[in-house]
């Protein structure tokens, strides 16, 4: 044959063949598994994958168990995709799965987000972020924050990334207090026993609206559209921090460059299908798409600004 009918009858992107896999590093529910079913019915719907794609839960360590089983039985597999979010980065910075690196996997695109905000009761004397991480820098242990993460998880963390950020010293005298939820850390700072608080948009947003909470700053690029564009950044507001909890794909490090390409290119797709935009007004996720080359990047400055305040505050293995 041809070199020339070689070339045109050779798919640029090597899309799966059959059945493909996605591994929610997580018991059925959260938003591992919210993120891998969600887009395995929107990519069938769409007729865009030429089988099923399966949803396997893979468990343990807060990803790593899936991470070290991707290294270890799947690490050349071109039919799989693997769940992830902030979480994920947060755990590979601070050195919490065994032996893993953020380069023993491809990141593939993210499909939304739910960004980080820092809000106080409708009362309070703090009516701004600088106005805040002024009163943290005159005294780092004179605001108490509350969150439904647990200490040196990414809610503590963005607080002490934006007081870093501020010229904040000694962050490790900022109190910080974790609840089982973000409803259960907003409750007592409505009770009047905390001072902020710091969690996602999606927990704060039930009690903007009703008038108890009023958010200081979200931790986005840019202000966020429709209802939500009267809440200011912290970007504009000098800090520049960005921290999204995203929702998003890496694939295993040595499968082919093609499936690499094609899941990108097929994810790129979704996100900007009318069906995909329906399930993210349906769940809360806000706008939020990096691929490729792109979110290399991110997730590198991400890992990077969460280890520098591990280090900081003595939490890297």
């Amino acid at each position: 044959m041809p070199l020339l009918a070689v070339m045109l009858v050779t798919p640029v992107h090597a899309a799966p063949q059959g059945k493909v896999d996605c591994i929610a590093p997580a018991q059925p529910g959260g938003g591992w598994d919210f993120t891998c079913r969600s887009v395995a019915r929107a990519l069938q719907e769409l007729s865009m994958i030429p089988a099923a794609m399966q949803t396997i839960n893979v468990p343990g360590a807060s990803g790593g168990v899936a991470f070290s089983h991707v290294q270890a039985k799947r690490s050349g597999d071109d039919d799989l995709i693997v769940a992830a979010s902030t979480a994920t980065t947060t755990q590979l910075a601070l050195g919490n799965y065994p032996d893993g690196d953020a380069d023993q996997v491809r990141w593939v695109a993210t499909l939304g987000a739910d960004y980080g905000v820092i809000a106080v009761p409708a009362d309070s004397p703090y009516q701004s972020l600088p106005q805040l991480l002024d009163a943290l820098k005159a005294d780092p242990g004179s605001v108490t924050f509350s969150g439904g993460d647990v200490a040196g998880g990414f809610d503590h963390i963005k607080v002490l990334m934006a007081a870093r950020k501020a010229g904040v010293t000694h962050i490790r005298d900022i109190k910080y207090l974790a609840f089982d939820s973000g409803s259960v850390a907003i409750s007592q700072l409505l009770g009047g026993h905390i001072d902020a608080f710091t969690g996602d948009l999606s927990e704060a947003k039930s009690f903007v609206d009703s008038g108890d909470l009023r958010v200081l700053a979200i931790f986005a690029e840019e202000r966020l559209p429709g209802n939500l564009a009267d809440i200011p950044t912290a970007r504009e507001q000098g800090i520049d921090v960005v921290a999204p909890n995203w929702r998003g794909f890496y694939t295993p490090a040595g499968a082919s460059q093609k499936s690499y390409d094609w899941w990108k290119r097929t994810l790129d797709e979704l996100y900007t299908s009318p069906q995909w935009k329906q399930i993210m007004t349906q769940s809360g996720l806000l706008p939020f798409h990096k691929s490729g080359d792109d979110l290399d990047r991110f997730v590198d400055q991400q890992i990077t600004d969460i280890r520098e305040i591990g280090s900081e505050l003595g939490m890297l293995r």
